[in-house]
């Protein structure tokens, strides 16, 4: 089975697309879905290892690179969701959420999880953005 019309799949390069099977980013005709996004930096490599503040700004910025190369923008996003290992930490990942969508403010959801594919990994990222209409 192909794919379908009017839905347009983006790769970020990452080693474990191919691997597990899934797009960085699909556009579906006006929504754009962004896979759960981690604080990698461009060689892959997480950065900050004890600090969730600064994993959900780097993740951040990488929904927001995945958002441009759909076509989207982070004041296009409506729905993010933030997978956290730690909620006590709540407070460094909500103040790193609220720098980027505090005047956007798109439905959120934050929720504690057991673990991420890496220890090191703190917060997961996982995006909708719908375009604009054209003008």
């Amino acid at each position: 089975m192909g794919p379908r019309v009017g839905v347009e799949r983006f790769s970020s390069g990452s080693r474990w697309e191919p691997v597990v099977g899934y797009s960085r980013a699909v556009r579906a005709s006006d929504l754009v879905f962004i896979a759960g996004t981690t604080a990698t930096d461009p060689r892959g490599e997480i950065v900050a290892p004890d600090d969730p503040y600064a994993q959900t700004a780097q993740a951040l910025r990488n929904v927001e690179s995945a958002l441009a190369q759909a076509g989207a923008s982070l004041r296009d996003v409506v729905q993010t969701r933030l997978y956290v290992r730690d909620i006590e930490r709540w407070e460094d990942v909500g103040r790193a959420h609220a720098e980027i969508f505090g005047e956007i403010r798109p439905v959120t959801t934050m929720v504690e999880v057991s673990g991420l594919v890496d220890p090191s990994m703190l917060v997961e990222v996982e995006t909708v953005a719908r375009l604009p209409d054209p003008e």
